[in-house]
């Protein structure tokens, strides 16, 4: 990687100077990790203690392959620890943590490690997300259980509204999403439950409650309830919406630096570090290799835009057309599977359905085990969490770009929560999401021989699909079908 040199000194100064940094690097960089001997070597030769927030993955690879490797090259021997591992305040080194354990710890009421440390956070485009699973609360079986333990002599009126909240839920038809949203009427039960309670003895109800009914009264926050229809349980959770505000606080007395991908459509972050306080950051952008990360993107034109009752018909005979087309060509060649990306239910059973008719078992629906020359229909988180273990694919067809569902409940709730403040929901939430996940699904073939096809329309024809493009660069946009020839990416 062409750029250890100028992070490794970017980071050494950001210790030795007390000073921030954001770092922006490519969707393929974080996805092959390699940047980050560049921030170890900074952090292991420096004499400042410091802490690495980072996934439990990346600490895996950190402690098992890289830090090794570093010391026998340069025989630092600089301290390391994990979170269960540390000894405590007066000892120095590099301390590794989990995002959960840093966001855990530091808003909790007696923090146990360094408030003062710089910090490093790998992957920091996540944060929000990270504060949001660390914030929300979750109400399911055992703590409607607790809550009658606490409250024996009100236990059958717990039971009661339990029950009256039971019936409304499951009263909504089943959905993809396997959610529905805390409606008015939802929460009027859970805010009534409350009232009594506190006439008898607020201060009895559980901690969990009453961080669940400080949420649930906050105007930041947005609720849904998950729900399993074959058991008949459910839980209630509720999250904060907007959290970057909230996060500039944990900066403010400590060096910070930021490293990641896609810190939004912005130039040099600024929406991000605005919202973080960093507006005066070091900020360097690291930008894609044109020689090893281009993709070549074909875009069909004149099909109907993903909402007409026509796209479906039109994508499976696009779909059919070059699918038969490439295996006639390759004949019995051996080749890298073809993933197709559709994230709606229905039409994801329709194009398995319709391809398996014509080529059986090559077929695959949303599953690792693929036969040679294998045919692999799958949802955008699947790709997302197993693309490391499906060889490296020959195609990447997309059907509809990756915006979140408004029918998806907790997409509603915080789109709801948007529209209260009077914010456009849709540029600061839906679409900064919908570049993430494409760059995201795109990272793992761009130094493959891949050539990826998106069917959604919207990307020639609105506003914002250039917006998209533009995030996906470099590429190299393929104006015609025949860009195969004899089964391979014409180059």
């Amino acid at each position: 990687w062409p750029h250890h040199l100028t992070i490794a000194r970017l980071v050494a100064r950001a210790l030795r100077l007390n000073r921030n940094a954001v770092l922006e690097i490519s969707a393929v960089a974080e996805h092959q990790g390699r940047y980050r001997l560049s921030y170890l070597a900074a952090l292991l030769l420096a004499p400042q203690p410091a802490i690495l927030v980072a996934s439990p993955a990346v600490q895996s690879q950190l402690l098992l392959s890289d830090i090794p490797c570093f010391r026998d090259w340069t025989r630092a021997s600089k301290p390391i620890y994990q979170s269960t591992e540390w000894p405590g305040e007066y000892t120095s080194g590099l301390l590794l943590l989990t995002p959960e354990e840093w966001l855990t710890d530091i808003w909790s009421s007696a923090p146990h490690y360094p408030q003062d440390w710089p910090i490093i956070v790998d992957q920091a485009s996540h944060i929000e997300s990270w504060a949001r699973d660390a914030l929300k609360v979750s109400i399911g079986a055992q703590d409607w259980d607790q809550l009658m333990w606490a409250y024996p002599q009100l236990s059958d009126r717990i039971r009661d509204i339990r029950a009256a909240l039971t019936q409304k839920i499951f009263q909504h038809p089943s959905n993809p999403y396997n959610a529905v949203q805390l409606d008015e009427s939802k929460k009027l039960l859970l805010l009534s439950l409350q009232t009594e309670l506190g006439f008898h003895a607020p201060q009895q109800s559980p901690t969990h409650w009453q961080r669940f009914w400080a949420g649930l009264k906050t105007k930041d926050d947005h609720s849904w309830i998950d729900l399993d229809r074959e058991t008949g349980q459910f839980q209630v959770v509720t999250a904060p919406t907007h959290l970057l505000r909230k996060l500039s606080q944990l900066f403010e007395s400590r060096a910070t630096v930021m490293m990641g991908s896609s810190f939004g459509l912005e130039p040099e972050a600024y929406k991000f570090r605005q919202a973080l306080k960093l507006e005066e950051a070091t900020y360097v952008h690291f930008a894609a290799d044109r020689n090893t990360e281009a993709i070549q993107i074909y875009l069909p034109d004149r099909i109907p835009m993903p909402n007409t009752k026509e796209f479906q018909g039109v994508l499976l005979d696009r779909l059919k057309t070059l699918i038969f087309q490439q295996s006639l060509d390759q004949g019995d060649e051996p080749s890298g599977p073809w993933v197709i990306i559709v994230d709606d239910t229905p039409l994801k059973a329709q194009v398995a359905s319709q391809l398996a008719s014509v080529l059986g078992s090559r077929v695959i629906v949303e599953s690792t085990e693929l036969p040679q020359r294998g045919i692999l229909i799958s949802g955008w988180s699947f790709w997302l969490q197993q693309h490391g273990n499906v060889p490296s694919p020959q195609a990447l067809l997309i059907a509809t770009l990756p915006i979140p569902s408004p029918e998806n409940p907790k997409v509603a709730a915080r789109i709801d929560q948007y529209k209260r403040q009077r914010l456009d929901w849709f540029r600061l939430y839906l679409l900064p999401t919908t570049v993430q996940t494409l760059q995201k699904a795109i990272a793992p073939i761009r130094n493959q021989d891949t050539f990826v096809t998106i069917y959604d329309n919207r990307l020639l024809h609105r506003s914002y699909g250039s917006q998209i493009l533009n995030a996906l660069s470099p590429y190299a946009r393929v104006e015609n079908p025949d860009f195969l020839e004899n089964g391979k990416l014409r180059r």
